[in-house]
């Protein structure tokens, strides 16, 4: 067994002072070994309290322990990068069918990343107690203590601490709110997660831990070293059998396993038959997809004979899944699931989700995402590929040193430059918005060239208005 633990009371070094005696000659060379180890020894021990400090930035320690005298393969490995400290942690189960785990206290208040959940907190909320499980995509609406369909395994605190598990590990995530601890396990047996062909199911963990100036710069670091970033839009329209083989393969490749056939498969709009020039053999092609172990879907067209028989009750909805504002933002607490479920979207509900909408990417045909995103996002789009940088933004990624806004989760930012505060309560027509320090113009005209952050309490916004505001 074996722990990185923090020095205690039982290693204090006494103040007694031994009496020095006279080694003899044929005794000297065995000293010299013995201080050499010591030297060794002493020399790890700085190695690890190194890492271990450096870690301790409000109290993150890391243990790895073995619960047998089985042979473990482990390292760390230390990356220094101009104001940017790694640590690669590998960790390698040399028996059939166990597992690797190491934990994680998680002490620092603010904390990002991870995945999707049924109930989202920005910050994350950890409750409980969670015995580690596979980190793979679930239904979250009927699942609901699984994770969603936006998985990264990648987390990030305020005070600048990053971790990235490796993609290639068999990764299980299991926490403790009463030990504040984390646990990152590895394993083949009993999970979902299969070991690559001609490979032992030996669990091996690796990941990375850095630490940076803050957190944004941090991130940016991360983002551009370990995350890929996109280079072109696979065409939705121009498809034909060739290219969907092709793009099927590449699928295959990176392991997933559903695929969405958007809708111009067909030769006209409204039809259902697959476009014989581009399909030329569908059957063969799907009995392929099917034999690869793909899901296929199609996109389909609402339209409809105008007879009773085939008409569709579009108004009448049965799961009202996307009643409430973007995730983007946090839920409307207040609304439970079960009056969601059993009621249609009121006005005012519908009225506030479309304003939020209209500072999302993607919307098309409004004056005010012309004017005001449309281009703003254009460009942060082309940034992205050279920055990495989001386009969708938190509040703190401008503002790292204002502990506030960490907290922030009902506002956002597109770029640097736009902040949008959407009203989230029913009945409301006003809420508080936080400014942070600087230079900003609301959508009313009213300026604002504050050196801290402001809050504006119950700042009125009408109903058929979204709070938002521009630095000038």
């Amino acid at each position: 067994m074996y722990q990185v633990v923090p020095g205690g009371a039982g290693g204090t070094v006494t103040n007694a002072k031994p009496i020095k005696q006279k080694l003899k000659r044929d005794a000297r060379p065995l000293v010299v070994v013995s201080v050499l180890g010591l030297v060794l020894v002493i020399s790890a021990v700085i190695t690890w309290c190194y890492y271990i400090g450096s870690l301790r930035k409000e109290g993150e320690i890391l243990s790895c322990w073995h619960t047998s005298d089985r042979k473990l393969k482990f390292f760390i490995q230390t990356v220094f990068d101009n104001t940017v400290q790694c640590y690669r942690v590998h960790c390698e189960e040399l028996v059939l069918n166990l597992h690797v785990e190491h934990a994680m206290t998680y002490n620092v208040l603010h904390w990002y990343g991870g995945a999707e959940t049924s109930i989202q907190h920005c910050p994350i909320s950890i409750y409980g107690q969670q015995a580690p499980k596979p980190f793979v995509t679930s239904e979250i609406d009927s699942n609901r203590s699984g994770f969603g369909g936006i998985l990264e395994r990648y987390w990030l605190s305020f005070n600048a601490t990053d971790i990235k598990i490796n993609d290639s590990v068999p990764f299980h995530l299991g926490w403790n709110d009463t030990v504040k601890t984390m646990y990152f396990q590895a394993r083949f047996h009993d999970t979902p997660y299969k070991p690559n062909p001609g490979e032992a199911p030996c669990a091996e963990l690796r990941y990375r831990v850095c630490v940076g100036l803050d957190v944004t710069s941090i991130h940016k670091y991360m983002v551009c070293r370990y995350f890929q970033k996109p280079n072109k839009v696979p065409s939705k329209t121009d498809i034909d059998q060739e290219k969907l083989l092709k793009y099927v393969a590449n699928i295959c490749k990176h392991r997933f396993n559903h695929l969405e056939l958007d809708d111009r498969y067909t030769n006209r709009y409204g039809e259902f038959e697959l476009d014989s020039a581009k399909f030329p053999n569908a059957t063969a092609m799907l009995q392929k997809l099917k034999a690869d172990g793909f899901l296929v879907s199609l996109w389909t067209h609402p339209l409809h004979k105008n007879t009773p028989s085939s008409q569709v009750p579009y108004s009448h909805r049965a799961y009202h899944q996307h009643s409430r504002l973007p995730v983007v933002i946090e839920r409307d607490r207040r609304q439970s699931l079960s009056e969601i479920e059993r009621t249609l979207p009121d006005r005012e509900l519908d009225i506030r989700c479309l304003e939020s909408s209209v500072f999302m990417p993607s919307i098309e045909v409004v004056e005010i995402h012309e004017s005001i995103v449309g281009q703003r996002v254009l460009k942060l789009a082309g940034e992205v590929l050279d920055t990495g940088d989001p386009i969708i933004r938190p509040l703190w990624w401008i503002s790292t040193g204002d502990k506030t806004a960490y907290k922030i989760d009902s506002k956002f930012l597109i770029g640097d430059d736009l902040m949008v505060a959407p009203v989230l309560e029913p009945g409301k027509q006003e809420r508080d918005i936080y400014l942070p320090a600087g230079h900003w113009q609301s959508y009313k005209g009213e300026l604002f060239d504050i050196k801290e952050p402001l809050h504006l309490m119950d700042y009125l916004v009408d109903l058929d208005e979204i709070a938002y505001f521009v630095w000038v």
